[in-house]
């Protein structure tokens, strides 16, 4: 069965920063698809971006979306609260989510977590290392102990996100600061992974390993059969005590 993925990108620093329109001249949201493509032989990947009209997600494109991919940054605050709402609205019915670097501060996502979601940052082109700290999950299949993004931005702790359900991948960078920097939760019937690398300033998002974790998050979160839920007024019960 084919998964139909839906990559969506704010689309803001390609249009407005010529250094990064450089490093990525398809769109991030062209980079992260490309990336899935070439990972995954079972995908059909569509593009969206925040100037579309709804943002390119539409009721019937979420409908017709196993797996959103999310990467915002600097207009997390564009984003239409009926849109945001939408997008949370169908995780619980059971699509996959997977926020991006500052997607954490996406709407869907802090609304899906009840949470701040701040975070200590800094910029400056920090290395850090990913260390695989689940090795049996999923989403781990195919890396290493763990891999090294040579120039990134720096996130820390605290994370004011819920405890996770799994906590995939840890990272540290050079400054000493340590981060959860890939964790899954469940919301109804919708599984979400959050990942952290992605910074806009520098390649990474070009990089084999985070091309590879990302392939399978959209794998471990599509859509799982379940239970069929029924909502609404409840009959009598006829059970004889």
């Amino acid at each position: 069965m084919t998964l139909d993925v839906t990559v969506w990108n704010e689309n803001v620093h390609e249009r407005e920063s010529e250094s990064v329109a450089e490093r990525y001249p398809d769109g991030i949201h062209g980079a992260i698809a490309e990336g899935i493509e070439t990972q995954l032989s079972d995908v059909s990947v569509r593009t969206a971006t925040l100037e579309e009209p709804d943002h390119g997600l539409d009721e019937a494109t979420l409908e017709g979306t196993d797996v959103l991919v999310w990467w915002s940054h600097c207009a997390n605050d564009e984003v239409s609260d009926a849109v945001a709402d939408r997008v949370v609205d169908r995780v619980h019915e059971g699509m996959g989510f997977v926020p991006v670097h500052s997607g954490k501060n996406s709407k869907p996502f802090k609304r899906l977590m009840g949470t701040t979601c701040n975070i200590k940052y800094r910029h400056g082109g920090n290395t850090e290392r990913v260390w695989v700290s689940d090795p049996g999950h999923p989403i781990a299949d195919g890396l290493p102990e763990s891999f090294e993004i040579p120039e990134t931005e720096m996130y820390g702790e605290p994370y004011d996100v819920p405890e996770p359900d799994r906590t995939v991948f840890v990272s540290w960078f050079e400054g000493g600061e340590v981060f959860r920097s890939g964790i899954c939760y469940r919301r109804g019937r919708g599984r979400i992974f959050a990942f952290r690398p992605g910074h806009e300033e520098y390649p990474i998002l070009f990089q084999e390993e985070v091309r590879q974790v990302l392939a399978n998050a959209v794998r471990w979160t599509a859509p799982t059969e379940g239970a069929e839920a029924v909502y609404g007024e409840v009959e009598p019960s006829h059970r004889r005590d």
